[in-house]
This record gives structure tokens, C-alpha cells and sequence, in this order.
């Protein structure tokens, strides 16, 4: 907790009163004008701490009226009441007078934004605007001088409109800032957000007059009035953000104005705010929307200007104020979230801003605003005003003093503490002697320490030491000393100086040097404990000094920190435990703040050990030497993973104790801690540890800061020590037994001694043993450490332990020693429990421990459990929480037990509400409510529930009140109970209306029954059959003889009453065809088709057929498809065999009678796989049968289907073929995967024009490859090298097609070798000729005589014209002899061509050119014989070439 120390200003001593007081806005600099009895008035600057600035006086014979500090620059301006204006430069040491325009007081002064500009303004409304320079002087002659006519009361500057400071914006480029480099580069400034151009300072501002009336200065110096107001303006402020400017008059009228751009205002708000007239206001703005007014009254106003709401704040009496103490003047700090007011008593009230409480968030006053200890001074206060270094300037009546933060001092030692209270009263508690006293000292205290026998403080100038006498202090010492740090240990006072303690006597007496050298350092650091002192020096060295004896001797010697810890800083604070033998070192960083690291040191075994809060899990432990490490980490807990160790202290007594306080690092604080905890304490953790040889370094607790303590002070078996925040009951005092001493110091048990108590030494050293020995997990010794102890409170207070723990078997064993049945009996019952954390929180309940237990639900996310624990504790509101948000499954059932116990309780409206959230209202309610009948009755009428009126009406019905009940009926809609009633009135007509008109089944049926009764038959089966009450509709028919609506209704009826009609009908005689109808619907084929067949009756037969399955009898199927091959109506016939699964008779009906098999029948007389029925041979027989007829029938493709899956997949194949479609005959070819069925695929290919298409010649090949058919393929090998040539002359593809034959028929393996061989030769012989005359046309460009020969040899051979035709060679030398223009033998070729191809187109051979040349180089006329005659493209032209597809391939 921080205090103010006040600091009085060192005023001259002429200065009578203080007027005016200012802060500069950046520095640290207070102006104050005071009125003097030498002159007649004065301006002065004082430091922060009240200290005279050197040349910052100016005195004139007449008082200052107005004080304003430049923005930025330590430069102030001072108005005087003579119409004077003085500039101080407190930093250049001048003043400066601006040149005179006022001769009255100086009422408005005022710079604008950025210091450029000074606007002055006195009582006769004067108005004037400087230009200044740096420095504060006056440049030149005055922007603006106007007389306004009235006097001028405030001024404010209007900011610049939003845009970018190109002054700040060039200092941050010249400091190297790239964005804003970027900014001023014209390549750059386009690829980000534009350059804003503004205005760079505010020169325009709003002057208010004394009429009320407001007025606008643009920057160019014009003047327009905006608005007015009906009395004198107190207070003008604009609010940057939302550009609106605020107005409050003398009499309290608020009105709020949107400022154009142009400066033109437009009234948003106008309203009368509270408080009393007539009195000095101090009215401020705070968090851009929140207006504040003092008032001297004895509350604080405040006025949202956003939400429209007020709400005050006054000073509690419990904080010491008085009553009727009035509030004069108020400040606010930001920075802090702190509100100040002064008031007419000289106390100080301040009021902290709730964490999380922002204008966003509407909270209450009581919970925005927390009220913090006033601060007392002299006198009224009259003006209070926040600084920029977060100090308080308060002006008094007497004085102007400024409060300076400081943190609050506090210290524990031999179980006395001390806690301040105040800058000069300390709460001294002795916690063995059981007593509490306030001690109040003369002097700025900076350090305090207490032990058993005195008190001793410290400032740094002198040391005064306060013995304790009995009930009492009394002075025993006072010394000047400089000594930064002190400690106490008996008599002796330890100080230090350059490089040396000093052991001093209570009186200041040096009794003896602890002396240092300076390698070590200077000591900056002391701590005593038990008998042992602790040394840290500047240099990080650091020295243990035992100090049993009459002197201090050195027990540990010199150790280096840097050595021992390299790389980790210097030591901020260093603590030994009580028998010397451990060190622990908190380390400072470079930049000064502490740490995350704790160091620890054994002086026995020269072993350092390393803790680190944000060690990664598994790391939290270091050894630099070989030593114990760490075995528990703090990493254990996430939430100390950004926490840092703020103070550490070691048990006074028991040396293996350790424990530390960690606070979260600044600003890693988490946005959801910061919600949850409070500020003080936000993110405080107390930690304390086992530090052994050993087992090494053991987590023994850990638990937060509860909110009402201060600060850890120290710890001492059984107790932590804390100091308390003023003003604030502890919580959970009750729970964890805390003991409450003063109102400033509290301890608290250590979790192992909840409920024990001051215990004697040997019971506190069992459980302390026990603690030590659960933590190390060494349960044998743990028991034995407690085994002779009888206290119930101490096996209580480790049951307790073991809901911490989770040590269930411990837990038994306790629970058995305390006789606690009951909890015995809940911890075995809790076994069946999955969750351990479930476990033990029925442990937790049965010891009290609830919020614990609350803690172990959450954790395990056991809502059902909790959402019970919070019933049973009568957390009724925690519960409905839990059920709404995690438990929904049990919601109505907590509803409903809630409403049980508000019943109980009586609490009857909010019970009444639960029943309707429960869903059980409609019993519940009329149950509750049963004793007072009229509010249940205003309770149905109200709810409108139908099934409220329908019990509210059988109520009313019970009490005979007809009338009431019916209306209740009508409006629950019961229709069977409103036709009861009226019924019951003999208001039957009535009853058959609302039966009639609603259809009710029930109303219907008792209005049957009542007809029946009064035997009016026709209307009894009318409303029976409204009913569905078909049977006694039919019954009534039956007895009555009413044949026509028997036979209706028992269409409408069950099968059963369908063959009771049709029995009737049968038994009658008559109308048999009805009870054919009724056998045939109800199901009852056989007996319907009897009757039919009986009576011949045709047309019901064929109905009745319709309707029969594969489920019917078959001996009733059999004998309707007898009947309908006897009516010649054979695909009736053919559809009841087929249900019959009579497929032979049906495949023979279909034969004989020439029936047309559809794909749906044939799929129904296709037996499946897997059926009983009919054998795989037989299956496949008959399959085969039906394909058989599909093919005489010419249905190719189902016959292929059925043979395919007959598995006969060579007639599937004949039956495609002789369908003609090609892609599913290739599709087949290729799934079946058969030699033969390949080879008919190809050669039904071949039948097509294999020519034109290039795919049908790829599928032949391949079908003929796959099927091992080589020697066909030679052969359609052949045949394409016929078609090249015939077709396209291409002797060369016909060469490589006959090359690709003869290497398949080579390759085939034929039933005829010799047939064989001759293929062979005569493909060969083939080859040979066309490669001669391949040869012959390749060489004649090289040698044509060749060429000739060749062709001339080729014309003597015998069989040539069986692959080459002779047009093809005569051709070529015809032309050959008419190129070399050699005619007469080019004509003996062309004769010997017509001779050789009678019928031939010469031209198609020959070139009509090349003939007529030949002709005119012969001089023979051209002939009707060599005329060109239709084109014929093959020597074959006459033969007709028919190929048949074999129907069966033969195996070679």
C-alpha cells in the first residue's frame, strides 16, 4: 500500500496566502501565486519536492490573477491585476514583460496548443493574441486586438483537426523512424496510407464572456458569436474525441454543442444539473465523457456525458472523515486512475478506479470508485491539482504542500511487526506478548526494524531507536548516520559504510568494524536471522558473520555472486536461514528490475542451486554444481509462469524453511487476472518451500494473495505474517482461520496448522516433520513424525492436508482418528467416483472445506456433483448458474428443487416462478395454492394454460358449479368433458352440436352411448362411427339389419370386423359379392377366392389376383393361373406362375402361346444365386431356356444378358453378334477375356469398314493378338496391304503390311505345316516383287535406264499381277518414255496398257498431259478407245468380295 509524505514548500517568508497554483503539464514544476505583505503579490517555481527554484521569483505591488504554463516549455505566464502579463523562463532564467494592451485585470490567459500563440483577455473585454517565440518573447506586434464590450471569462483552444504533426513527424524521420521516412519519400508514400494534411497547430479557440454568451476565433484571427446562455459561464471544455463543446453555467445548466468544422455550434444536449448555487465550483473532465463538479458539498457529482446518468461519492466516516465535511476542489490522475478532493477540514479524499470499470461497462458508483486512508493537513482546502510526475499540490488556507508517493514501510522480526500507518504513525505489534501500540516519530522515515526489545528508524540523516517498557516506547537512542540500510540483532545496531559495518551500540557507539576490501565492495545489503548475518556488497560479493558471540566472526567467507551465478546480474537482495547455512539471492537485472531467477547457496557443501519462475515444465531446476537440485517445480502451477519473486525471507527458527513472494512481471499481467483480482493484490502469490541437503528444494504451498492483505512480511512456525490494507475486513477469515491481531497485521496459519492454534513446540515440530516428510513423498516417516499425537484438531488439520494433497489413504486413516463416521462413510460411499478430484471433494465437504470442495468439482468438470454440493449448502443461485451453463440435463430438476425450498421457506412468488421453470407448475401450483382459492383461480385466468383451466374445471365440476366448469371446458378446449357435462344436464342437442362440430373421438363415443341407450339407433352408429368405433357401429348394423351402412363401415374397420361383415353376409345368403369384397380386403385370399370360384364371380376374381405375392399360398396362385389360361388371358396367367415361382410353366406358356418376353419378366423367372429353390445346374439350365427363346424372338441383347449369366459366354457372344451393335460386341470381347470370343469379335469387325476407321482396325489386331489367332491376322495383314495398294498405290505401307504378316503367320502355329509353308513362300514372293518395285521408283532419279530395266523385268514375270498391277509399272514407263520425249515407245507402253487393262481409266495411271503429248509427238490422233473412261480404283473391280464371319472358330 502507498502513503503520501508531505513536502511544504519553502515559501519566502513574506508570503501571507496562497491564490493561485499550477503544474506544468510535462515537468516537474509547481507555480504558485501568493499574495505578500511586503508588495502585493508574487509568482514562484518549486521543485517537486516543495524545493525554490533558483531564479524563479517575480514580485510586483499588486496580485496575480491569472497563472499558464507553456505547453511543452518550462516558460510561464503571470497576469496581474493591473493588466500586466510577465513571461518566466525558468530555463533560460528571463522574464519578459509583453508589451502593454490591458490597463484592468488580467481574466483569460491562455497558450495555444503548441506554444506559438499567447491569448490574453481582461475584465473591460479586451482581447489580444501574441505570436512568441522559443524562448517566451513577444515576435512582433499583436495577431489580434479586439474589444469585445464585455468581461471575458474563459478561453479554450480548439485542437488541430486530425492529421499528421509534421514537426513530430520530421523529428521522428531525423531520428531514423522508416515509417516515417517513408512518409516524406513521394516513391514510398503512395504504396501506404496517404500523408493527412491539417492544420499543424490549433490556433482557433472559444472565448466565453461575462453576458454568457460564447464566441469563436478562427486561425485567421475572425471573430463570430455561436452561442448564449442565460447566466455567466463557469466552465468551457471541448472535447477533443467527440469534437463537442461543453458549457456550464453559474446556476448549473449543462448543454453540450457539435462544432462544425467552420466553428459553427449545433446543440446537442441541454440539462440542469444538481447541486447548490451560489458556490465556487471545481468542475473537471475526465475520461473524455465524465463530468465532475465540487461544489462545497458533502458529496462529489458526476454526469455521464454518454449514458445520460449521475451519481455522487462522499467520504466514509469509517475512514476517519467527519460528518457534514464539505468537498471544496477535486483532480484527477489518469495515469493512476485516481480521484482527489479536498476538503474544508484540510483532509484529502481519493478515490481509486475499479480495475476493468470503464465507460463501456456500467457498473455501480459504490463498486467504479473504491475510497482509499485520507491524508490529513491544516487548514481548508481551497485548490488541488494532480502534476506530471504523479505528485498532489494542495492549496490550504495555511499553506500549499505537495504529497509525494511513497511505498508503505513494514517489518517482522521475533514475532513483532511493524506496519506504517501513516508518514509519521506506526502500528507496533507484539505478537507474543499479545499487544498492539501506536507510535508516531518526528522525521521522514525511510527504513524501520523491529526485534522483541526495540524499535529502530532510519532516513538516511539520523537513527532513532524506541525501547519497549512494558506497555510502552520510550526513546533509548538517537544518532546522526547516513547509512542507507540497518539491522538489528539484541543490543547491537548493524550499519554500513564505505567498505565497512559498523556493530553499534543503541546510543550510535561503533563497538566493532566488520570490514570489507575493495575487490569485495561497499555493503549495500544486510539481513539478520536467527544468529546470523547477512552481507551484500555493490560488487555482488556477498558475507555471512555469525553473531552468537560478543563479537560478530566470520562463518561463511567471501563469495563472489558473478563467479558463483555467471551471466545472471547482480544481487538485489540476499537472506541466510537460521542456522547459516543457506543463502538465498534474489538477482537484478541490467535494466534494474528484478529477476525471474531465485539463487540459492550451501555454505556446508560449497553447492549453488538455480529456480526459475519461467523455467519450461521439467526445467525448473538448475545446477551449476553438483548438488541437489530442485525436485518440485513451480511450473507446476501455469499461473506462476510470468511471475517474478518480489521479497523472500527464511523461517526465524526453522532453518529448512523458505518462502517467497512472486508478483507478475510488469505487463505480462493476463487480461482475464486483471478482470478477477483486484489491483493491489492482482497476480500475488505466496510460495513456501523445504530446502534440504537431502531431498533438495521442495514446494511445501502455495496460494494466492488473499484481497485484503497488504504485503508478506515474514514467516514463523505455525504463521505467516501479513501486512492488512487499512479499511478492509478480511476474507474468508472463518475458513482458514486467520487470526486477526491488529487492524494493520495479520497472520495466517500455514496450511498444515489450520485449527491447531498456539500449539506447544512438540506438536508443532511433529506436524511441521509431518509436512516436510508428506512433501518429500516418504509416507513411513510422515506417520511416525505424528503417530504419538491424541489431538483430534491435529488429525483434523491433516485430513485437511490431504484435500490439498489428494491423499484419499491418508484421509482414512485421519477421518478413523477424529471418529468421524460420517465422513468414513460418504469417503467409501465416494469410491465409485471415476474422478479423483470428485473424491476427494466429498472429503473436502465433510471437513468444511466447501470452497475447496467448489475448486475439485470445477477441475474435474463434475457439474452434476456440483450443482447437488450447491443445493446442499443452500447456494441456490450458484446452483441455477451451474445447471444453465455446464449441468442443462439436471436444469428443470434444480428449478424444481429450488422452488421446493423457497416453498418451504415462504417464499411463495419466487417459488411460483421455479414451478413454471421446472415445467411442473401445473401440479405444483393448484398443490401450493390450494388454501387460497382465489389467488389459484387469478393465477389459472392468468397463466392461460389449457391443462390449468381443464383442473380447474374439474375443481369447479366436484363443487357442482356446471356453469363455471363448462366455461373452464370450453376455454381448455375439452370437448369429451363439455359433452359429459351437458349430457349429464340432459342437454343432449347441445352435446351432439359441439360433438359434430369438433370431431371429437372421445366426445363422439360417450354421445354414442347415450344414444344407444335411448335406442335412437341411426344417430348412435352416426356418432360411433365419428368415433372410429367401428365395431359397435357394425354390432349396431348386425342387430338392427341395416345391410347398406354395414358394408361401408366395415371397409372403414379393422380386418377383423371386415370378416365378421363378410361372414354375416355369407350367412344371409345374399349379396355375396359383398362378402367376397370383405374377405378380399381384410386378407383372407383363400376364402375370398372360394367364394368367387363358387359363384362364378369373374370380375372380383381378377381383383383379387391383383393383390397376390410371392407370400400367397401357391396352391391359390396355381388355380387363378388355371383359370386365366382357361379365359385365354395368358399374361395373367404368365404373371401368377411367375409369383408362383413356377418358371418352367411359365417358359413353356410363353412358347406355346408365342408370348413376347419383356426384360421384367425375364428378370423374374431369373433365379438368384443364393436361392434354395432351384439347383445351379437347374438354374443355369433354365437361364439357358430363356435365352433360347429370346434369341427365336430376336431379342439379341436380353438372350446375350441371360447366357452371360448362364455362365455360356460364347452363345452371349453369337446372340451380340447377331445384334449388330459393335461397341458392346468390343465391350464384351474385352471383359470376357476368351480366346474364341476374341477371334469372332475380330472377325465381325473385319465385316465392317475396317478402312475408314482407324479404331475398329486397332480393336481387330489387338482381338486377334490377344485370342492367338496369328495366322488371321497374316491374312488381314494382307488384306491391308491390298487396300493400300489398290486404294492409295502406297507401296511402302503395304510392304511393311506384308512384312507384319509374314511375321505372324511365321509365328502361328496351323494344323497344316506344308499349307503353312506355301503361305510362307507366297508372302515371300509377294515381298520380293514389291520391294524390286519399291526399288526400281527409288533409283530412277539416279538411274533411270536401271529403273526401266527393272520395270521391264517385272513385266516378264509370270504371277507379278497378283500384288503389282500393270498399270502401276506401264504407267511408270509411260511416263518415263514421254519425259525423255522418246513418244513412239511411250505409245507402244500405252498401247500394250490398254491391251493388258481392256476397261481401264488410262488418266487414272496416267496424266492427261502425258497422253496428249504423246499424241502429238506420235501425230496419232487421240482414239474413242483411249477416251477416259469411268475411274476404277482396283484390279479386282469385277470381283465381289463377300466375307462371313465362322460362327465357331476351331483350335488350330
Amino acid at each position: 500500500m502507498a502513503m503520501y509524505v508531505t513536502h511544504r514548500i519553502e515559501a519566502p517568508d513574506s508570503v501571507t496566502s496562497t491564490s493561485h497554483i499550477a503544474w506544468h503539464p510535462l515537468h516537474p514544476l509547481l507555480a504558485v501565486a501568493s499574495v505578500s505583505t511586503a508588495s502585493g503579490g508574487c509568482v514562484d517555481i518549486y521543485l517537486e519536492q516543495g524545493e525554490h527554484g533558483s531564479d524563479a521569483h517575480v514580485e510586483r505591488s499588486f496580485q496575480v490573477t491569472s497563472l499558464s504554463w507553456h505547453p511543452s516549455r518550462p516558460i510561464l505566464a503571470a497576469g496581474w491585476e493591473t493588466g500586466e502579463v510577465v513571461i518566466l523562463n525558468k530555463q533560460d532564467k528571463e522574464h519578459h514583460a509583453v508589451p502593454p494592451h490591458h490597463n484592468t485585470t488580467i481574466t483569460v490567459l491562455n497558450w495555444s496548443t503548441n506554444g506559438t500563440r499567447l491569448v490574453s483577455g481582461d475584465r473591460h473585454g479586451i482581447l489580444v493574441v501574441w505570436r512568441m517565440d522559443q524562448r517566451g518573447r513577444v515576435r512582433g506586434p499583436s495577431l489580434l486586438k479586439q474589444d469585445c464590450g464585455k468581461s471575458l471569462c474563459h478561453c479554450v483552444f480548439r485542437p488541430p483537426s486530425p492529421g499528421e504533426d509534421f514537426v513530430q513527424l520530421a523529428k521522428a524521420a531525423v531520428s531514423g523512424d522508416e515509417k516515417a521516412l517513408d512518409m516524406f519519400n513521394w516513391r514510398k508514400a503512395g504504396a501506404g496510407a496517404p500523408l493527412k494534411m491539417g492544420l499543424q497547430e490549433g490556433l482557433s479557440f472559444f472565448i466565453a464572456l461575462a453576458d454568457g454568451s460564447v464566441h469563436y476565433v478562427n486561425e485567421k484571427g475572425k471573430t463570430k458569436h455561436v452561442l448564449s446562455t442565460d447566466s455567466l459561464v463557469q466552465k468551457l471544455l471541448y472535447v477533443e474525441e467527440r469534437e463537442v463543446l461543453v458549457v456550464i453555467t453559474e446556476n448549473l445548466q449543462l448543454s453540450l454543442h457539435a462544432v462544425t468544422p467552420e466553428g459553427e455550434a449545433e446543440e446537442l444536449m441541454k440539462v440542469k444539473l444538481s447541486g447548490k448555487t451560489g458556490h465556487s465550483a471545481d468542475i473537471i473532465l475526465i475520461d473524455h465523457s465524465l463530468i465532475v463538479t465540487a461544489l462545497g458539498e458533502t458529496v462529489i457529482r458526476f454526469w455521464d456525458l454518454d449514458g445520460g446518468e449521475n451519481y455522487v461519492l462522499s467520504p466514509d466516516v469509517q475512514f476517519g472523515f467527519e460528518g457534514g465535511e464539505c468537498i471544496n476542489c477535486v483532480s484527477y490522475c489518469s495515469a493512476k486512475g485516481l480521484l482527489a478532493a479536498g476538503t474544508n477540514k484540510g483532509r484529502i479524499a481519493m478515490w481509486r478506479k475499479a480495475a476493468g470499470s470503464d465507460q463501456s461497462t456500467r457498473v455501480s458508483e459504490g463498486k467504479k470508485w473504491k475510497l482509499q486512508a485520507p491524508t490529513e493537513l491544516e487548514g481548508s482546502v481551497t485548490q488541488i491539482k494532480w502534476g506530471s510526475q504523479r505528485n498532489l499540490a494542495v492549496n490550504t488556507t495555511s499553506s500549499v504542500v505537495i504529497l509525494s508517493e511513497q511505498a508503505m514501510l513494514s517489518h517482522f522480526h521475533q514475532q513483532v511487526a511493524i506496519v506504517q500507518v501513516s508518514p509519521s504513525l506506526f502500528n507496533v505489534t507484539s505478537f507474543s506478548r499479545g499487544t498492539t501500540h501506536s507510535l508516531r516519530v518526528d522525521m521522514n522515515v525511510n527504513g524501520i526494524f523491529a526485534t522483541e526489545d526495540a524499535v529502530v528508524f532510519w532516513n538516511r540523516k539520523q537513527v532513532t531507536v524506541f525501547e519497549c517498557a512494558g506497555d510502552t516506547f520510550k526513546s533509548a537512542g538517537c544518532f546522526p548516520c547516513d547509512s542507507p540500510v540497518l539491522s538489528v540483532h539484541g543490543e547491537n545496531l548493524y550499519t554500513v559504510e564505505p567498505y565497512q559495518v559498523q556493530v553499534r551500540t543503541w546510543q550510535g557507539t561503533v563497538k566493532q568494524l566488520l570490514v570489507f576490501s575493495e575487490a569485495e565492495g561497499n555493503p549495500c545489503l544486510l539481513d539478520v536471522c536467527g544468529n546470523y548475518l547477512a552481507v551484500g556488497t555493490d560488487l555482488s560479493h556477498f558475507k555471512i558473520f555469525d553473531l552468537s558471540h560478543r563479537e560478530a566472526k566470520v562463518h561463511c567467507s567471501s563469495k563472489n555472486f558473478s563467479e558463483l551465478f555467471p551471466g545472471l546480474g547482480g544481487i538485489a537482495s540476499v537472506k541466510c536461514n537460521a542456522n547459516g547455512n543457506k543463502v538465498s539471492i534474489l538477482v537484478s537485472k541490467a535494466d534494474g528490475n528484478i529477476d525471474s531467477k531465485i539463487c540459492f547457496y550451501d555454505v556446508e557443501m560449497d553447492k549453488v542451486t538455480l529456480f526459475d519462475f519461467k523455467a519450461e515444465q521439467g526445467n525448473g531446476r538448475e545446477k551449476l554444481s553438483s548438488g541437489q537440485g530442485i525436485d518440485k517445480s513451480v511450473v507446476e502451477y501455469p499461473e506462476l509462469r510470468n511471475h517474478i519473486p518480489a521479497c523472500h525471507f527464511w523461517d526465524q527458527s526453522e532453518s529448512r524453511l523458505f518462502v517467497c513472494e512472486a508478483i507478475l512481471e510488469t505487463g505480462l499481467e493476463p487480461p482475464e487476472q486483471k478482470k478477477n483480482q483486484t489491483e493491489s493484490t492482482m497476480g500475488v502469490w505466496i510460495l513456501s518451500f523445504f530446502s534440504t541437503e537431502e531431498h533438495g528444494f521442495l514446494l511445501q504451498d502455495s496460494f494466492p494473495l488473499p484481497s485484503s492483505y497488504q504485503v508478506l512480511l515474514g514467516i514463523e512456525v505455525p504463521h505467516y505474517y501479513f501486512a492488512k490494507k487499512l479499511g478492509e475486513a478480511e476474507k474468508g477469515q472463518a475458513e482458514s482461520g486467520s487470526a486477526e491481531i491488529s487492524q494493520m497485521v495479520v497472520r495466517r496459519p500455514m496450511r498444515d496448522f489450520v485449527g491447531l492454534g498456539d500449539c506447544d513446540k512438540a506438536t508443532r515440530d511433529a506436524m511441521l516433520n509431518f509436512s516436510f516428510y508428506l512433501t518429500a513423498g516418504d509416507m513411513n516417516e510422515a506417520f511416525k513424525s505424528i503417530r504419538l499425537i491424541k489431538s483430534e484438531a491435529v488429525w483434523e488439520n491433516m485430513a485437511r492436508m490431504c484435500v490439498k494433497t489428494q491423499s484419499l489413504d491418508v484421509a482414512k486413516i485421519c477421518l478413523g482418528n477424529m471418529g468421524h463416521a460420517r465422513g468414513a462413510k460418504a469417503l467409501r460411499e465416494a469410491e465409485q467416483e471415476p474422478e479423483q478430484e470428485a473424491r476427494v471433494a466429498v472429503l473436502a465437504i465433510q471437513l468444511g472445506m466447501l470452497e475447496d470442495a467448489e475448486r475439485l468439482y470445477k477441475n474435474c468438470k463434475r457439474y452434476d456433483l456440483l450443482n447437488k454440493f450447491f443445493q446442499a449448502s443452500n447456494q441456490w443461485q450458484k446452483a441455477i448458474e451451474t445447471a444453465e451453463a455446464h449441468d442443462r440435463v439436471h436444469l428443470r430438476t434444480t428449478y424444481y428443487s429450488y422452488a421446493k425450498y423457497l416453498e418451504a421457506t415462504g417464499e411463495q412468488s419466487l417459488a411460483l416462478t421455479h414451478y413454471e421453470k421446472s415445467d411442473t407448475h401445473r401440479f405444483e401450483i393448484p398443490r401450493m395454492l390450494s388454501e387460497d382459492l382465489q389467488a389459484l383461480e387469478s393465477y389459472v385466468n392468468k397463466m392461460k394454460d389449457k391443462n390449468l383451466w381443464k383442473w380447474w374445471a374439474q375443481y369447479l365440476e366436484s363443487q357442482s358449479e356446471m356453469e363455471s366448469a363448462l366455461k373452464y371446458y370450453a376455454l381448455a378446449q375439452d370437448y369429451f368433458s363439455l359433452v359429459r357435462v351437458h349430457c349429464f344436464q340432459g342437454n343432449i342437442q347441445k352435446a351432439a352440436e359441439i360433438a359434430n362440430e369438433t370431431g371429437n373421438w372421445a366426445a363422439s363415443y360417450h354421445l354414442a352411448r347415450q344414444y344407444e341407450s335411448q335406442d335412437e339407433i341411426k344417430q348412435a352408429v352416426h356418432f360411433y362411427t365419428r368415433a372410429q368405433a367401428f365395431n359397435n357401429a357394425i354390432r349396431l348394423c348386425k342387430e338392427h339389419n341395416l345391410d347398406d351402412q354395414l358394408m361401408n363401415l366395415a371397409l372403414l374397420s379393422s380386418p377383423e370386423d371386415m370378416i365378421e361383415a363378410a361372414c354375416y353376409y355369407e350367412e344371409k345368403g345374399e349379396q355375396m359379392d359383398r362378402a367376397v369384397m370383405l374377405y378380399h380386403k381384410a386378407g383372407h385370399f383363400s376364402k375370398a377366392l372360394e367364394l368367387a370360384f363358387g359363384t362364378q364371380q369373374f370380375g372380383a376374381l381378377q381383383l383379387i389376383a391383383e393383390d397376390l405375392d410371392e407370400k400367397s399360398d401357391p396352391a391359390v396362385l396355381a388355380r387363378c393361373s388355371d383359370f386365366f389360361i382357361e379365359h385365354a388371358q395368358y399374361e395373367k396367367a404368365m404373371e401368377l406362375l411367375l409369383t408362383a415361382k413356377k418358371y418352367h410353366e411359365a417358359l413353356q406358356l410363353c412358347l406355346k402361346q408365342n408370348l413376347t418376353i419383356t426384360e421384367e419378366m425375364a428378370e423374374k423367372m431369373t433365379v438368384s444365386k443364393d436361392s434354395k429353390d432351384l439347383s445351379e445346374e437347374s438354374r443355369r439350365e433354365l437361364l439357358e431356356q430363356i435365352a433360347n427363346c429370346c434369341m427365336r424372338q430376336g431379342n439379341y441383347h436380353l438372350a446375350t444378358k441371360k447366357y452371360t449369366q448362364a455362365g455360356n459366354k460364347l452363345k452371349a457372344m453369337r446372340a451380340l453378334l447377331k445384334s449388330g451393335d459393335t461397341e458392346k460386341i468390343v465391350f464384351f470381347a474385352g471383359v470376357s477375356r476368351q480366346r474364341e470370343i476374341y477371334v469372332m469379335a475380330a472377325n465381325y469387325l473385319q465385316s465392317l469398314d475396317w478402312r475408314k476407321d482407324p479404331e475398329i482396325m486397332k480393336n481387330i489386331i489387338s482381338f486377334y493378338t490377344k485370342g492367338r489367332a496369328l495366322d488371321l491376322l497374316a491374312g488381314f495383314y494382307d488384306a491391308c496391304a491390298q487396300v493400300e495398294i489398290d486404294e492409295y498405290q502406297n507401296y511402302e505401307k503395304a510392304q511393311g503390311a506384308l512384312t507384319e504378316a509374314y511375321k505372324c503367320l511365321s509365328k502361328a502355329k496351323t494344323r497344316s505345316p506344308l499349307e503353312q509353308e506355301s503361305k510362307l513362300a507366297h508372302l515371300q514372293s509377294k515381298l520380293t516383287l514389291i520391294k524390286r518395285f519399291i526399288h526400281a521408283r527409288r533409283v530412277y532419279c539416279e538411274d533411270s535406264k536401271e529403273a526401266v530395266r527393272q520395270c521391264e523385268l517385272l513385266l516378264a514375270e509370270q504371277d507379278y499381277d497378283t500384288i503389282i498391277r500393270h498399270g502401276d509399272i506401264l504407267g511408270f514407263l509411260v511416263e518415263h518414255y514421254a519425259q525423255v520425249e522418246e513418244f513412239h515407245m511411250a505409245y507402244q507402253y500405252l498401247v500394250e496398257m490398254q491391251k493388258r487393262i481392256p476397261v481401264t481409266n488410262l488418266s487414272y495411271y496416267v496424266t492427261q498431259q502425258t497422253l496428249e503429248a504423246i499424241h502429238r509427238g506420235t501425230g496419232i490422233p487421240v482414239s474413242q478407245t483411249l477416251l477416259p473412261q469411268p475411274v476404277l480404283h482396283s484390279s479386282m473391280e469385277n470381283k465381289e468380295m463377300e466375307e462371313e464371319v465362322a460362327d465357331e472358330v476351331e483350335e488350330p
